[in-house]
């Protein structure tokens, strides 16, 4: 197990346009420039396209699209850390960066105590599990899962018995032998270590009545416990996964992201996971870093994601459905108006909206966080355009209504307990809890707390 740690990561990929691009497109490299102590590139590449630098001149020779800037991350050991964010918000570029399948345009990452910015993908004792599954279809289960250890796993000799044999001749007798039935094999003492191995993982994932299928006959959350499977016995120091449950339908990607927790927590094994699911990133990780256009936007505990956003982005990401937003102007101390309510604040607010006074500002308020309740100035008249009843709850959708009836409409989300009868195009006042709502500046996007 290890730690890993992203320091200023960029990453640009060539600027692709007409003909002339189909030979860089088919490579999937990036030119580079790396300084000795791997520092990100200059300020003119960091931007949406940036000079692609020539390695040997160090000029720029054409022009480049940026996918990732300044990415800093520190992943604990065995922690399960999920990247979350909008599709083409550069996650899985992020995760191919981690794994060695793709070449650093700029920074450093470390796997443990080792730098392994220059290693090859097989020297970073790094497992990686595809949204594809990746299986290879002629093998068996069981060939599937021990692929991986005979080409790249370290056998402990300690756990070997020696062999007055070469090692090239128990090879060739494992090889020749293999496609026979189990008991008329040969089994070489590095060959019984790695079915003792297989058939733990396969225990420990419950496909081991499966062995001896091959992934055709597999349904979709038996390929994908495969695919765990095959990474789990090379007991990486780091799992990464990339949208392993998309292809899964509802019920069984809920059953598959329970079982990934607990192997991962009984296995104690750092875990990367990509998802543009916000679900499953509240749910399956221990902390969560939100990405967009190529950042990170923050860094956070599920909860703390939810309940202190550090920018709007983060806060219409998270929850579902998103948080709603208004318009309001401040006055202060603490007053905010819109034209069809006023709110007083808390006195926890004083201190920040003396600096808005005047200006306005957008109010962020979740869906939970809304009420039905009577006509009063404090109070939101809206009108009812949708009802979602699902029986544990009732979803609204609703927009504000303007005294002339004219004018701009304002979308809302409310969620409401369900036994509270509500029909469409019946107008309501909701009441917004004050302790509940978010500011944000709208020059910036950023969380005014």
């Amino acid at each position: 197990m290890a730690q890993v740690v992203l320091e200023n990561i960029y990453k640009s990929f060539p600027h692709r346009t007409g003909k002339a691009s189909s030979s860089g497109q088919s490579s999937g490299h990036s030119i580079q420039k790396r300084s000795a102590g791997g520092i990100a590139p200059n300020a003119a590449s960091v931007g949406a396209t940036a000079l692609a630098i020539d390695p040997e001149t160090e000029t720029g020779t054409a022009q480049s699209v940026s996918v990732l800037r300044r990415i800093n991350l520190t992943i604990h050991d065995g922690e399960f850390m999920v990247l979350v964010g909008p599709s083409g918000c550069g996650k899985s570029t992020l995760l191919r960066l981690i794994a060695g399948l793709e070449a650093l345009t700029g920074g450093n990452i470390s796997v443990g105590d080792r730098l392994v910015n220059d290693l090859p993908p097989k020297a970073r004792d790094i497992a990686m599990v595809f949204q594809s599954y990746a299986l290879y279809p002629h093998m068996t289960v069981y060939e599937n899962l021990a692929f991986g250890l005979r080409r790249t796993w370290t056998i402990d000799e300690s756990e070997a018995k020696p062999s007055n044999r070469p090692e090239w001749m128990e090879r060739l007798f494992v090889s020749a032998t293999r496609s026979l039935p189990r008991g008329l094999r040969y089994w070489s003492a590095e060959e019984k270590l790695i079915d003792r191995r297989v058939k733990t993982v396969a225990q420990m994932l419950q496909i081991e009545s499966l062995i001896d299928r091959l992934p055709k006959q597999l349904s979709g959350g038996q390929k994908q416990r495969v695919a765990l499977g095959r990474a789990m016995a090379r007991n990486p120091q780091v799992f990464l996964m990339d949208e392993p449950l998309s292809n899964l339908d509802a019920k069984l990607r809920t059953e598959t992201r329970g079982q990934i927790v607990n192997l991962q927590r009984k296995l104690g094994t750092t875990t990367i996971y990509v998802t543009h699911d916000q679900t499953e990133a509240m749910t399956m990780g221990d902390r969560i870093a939100v990405m967009n256009a190529g950042q990170i936007q923050q860094v956070a505990r599920p909860l703390d994601l939810y309940n202190r956003p550090a920018n709007r982005f983060v806060a219409e990401f998270i929850g579902s459905p998103p948080m709603n937003f208004i318009p309001v102007q401040v006055k202060a101390p603490l007053l905010i108006q819109h034209p069809q309510f006023r709110l007083t604040l808390p006195h926890d607010w004083e201190a920040r909206l003396r600096l808005y006074d005047g200006r306005s500002i957008t109010l962020g308020i979740r869906p939970e966080h809304l009420s039905v309740g009577l006509p009063a100035p404090k109070n939101i008249p809206v009108r009812v355009e949708r009802v979602e009843a699902l029986g544990s709850e009732t979803y609204l959708s609703v927009s504000l209504v303007t005294p002339d009836r004219s004018g701009e409409i304002l979308p809302l989300q409310v969620r409401i307990e369900p036994d509270r009868p509500v029909f469409v195009g019946e107008e309501l006042w909701l009441t917004i809890a004050p302790d509940k709502i978010h500011l944000f500046d709208d020059s910036t996007g950023r969380a005014i707390v």
